[in-house]
């Protein structure tokens, strides 16, 4: 991934990704309400599947909580499977300003979207049935679980798109190092810092503010952005 063309000034630099960024939010943001009006009408297939795949029995409390739930569930299918359209638009707002060529452009979309569908497969398949699991075995005689079907497309929502955006920290890494805005000096001098940035981006990203599901994102988190060092040294960027 190298720039072509010498990248703007920095203090141009944000006010170019604005500009660039604002001609894409009305087509974004038409296509993702269709394709969650689209999805909503597969949405009881869908909710099967994650319902069936964590083994959970669900109510509601309130007469509009399915609908809202229904409609939620195909938000977030909508944003799965249109990630890499959204990637494009927002590499291709990087480019101007930050001087990416065709190629550098082709290879953040590609690895940005491989990484997100990677951090989502990993929570669904691996992280959030130890978490659901581990956080229901609290249950007893005296405490019984109720799930509200809100809460728990919810809660699986926000953590499998969580995970998938913190999935792509080293190509942000490489990004910034790319740009000059951080080296990789500064990554390694910098990592007793990294794990605090790091605990405070898995209390706010976690759906429930339990330290386990915060170790269940943190943790991963924290090897990636090992993992992004030993990439820059790889590739021999400074």
């Amino acid at each position: 991934m190298t720039s072509a063309a010498e990248p703007d000034p920095p203090g141009k630099r944000l006010l170019g990704f604005l500009l660039e960024i604002r001609k894409t939010i009305l087509s974004l943001g038409i296509g993702i309400g269709l394709g969650t009006l689209g999805f909503y009408f597969l949405s009881p297939a869908i909710f099967a599947a994650f319902q069936g795949h964590l083994h959970q029995k669900l109510a509601f409390f309130a007469v509009s909580e399915p609908f809202l739930a229904h409609v939620k569930l195909a938000l977030f299918v909508t944003l799965f499977l249109f990630m890499p359209w959204i990637v494009f638009c927002f590499w291709r707002a990087m480019a101007r300003p930050f001087g990416l060529s065709k190629k550098a452009l082709a290879g953040f979309v590609f690895f940005t979207s491989l990484l997100f569908y990677i951090g989502t497969l990993f929570c669904y398949f691996v992280t959030l049935p130890f978490g659901v699991k581990f956080l229901l075995g609290f249950e007893s005689e005296q405490l019984k679980s109720i799930i509200s079907v809100g809460k728990f497309v919810s809660f699986v929502t926000v953590f499998v798109l969580a995970f998938g955006f913190i999935f792509e920290l080293p190509i942000f890494m490489i990004f910034f190092a790319r740009a000059g805005i951080c080296h990789r000096a500064t990554f390694e001098k910098s990592r007793r810092y990294a794990v605090l940035f790091i605990s405070i981006i898995a209390a706010l990203l976690t759906p429930t503010p339990d330290v386990v599901n915060m170790l269940l994102m943190g943790g991963p988190l924290y090897l990636l952005y090992e993992a992004g060092i030993i990439v820059l040294k790889i590739l021999k960027i400074d």
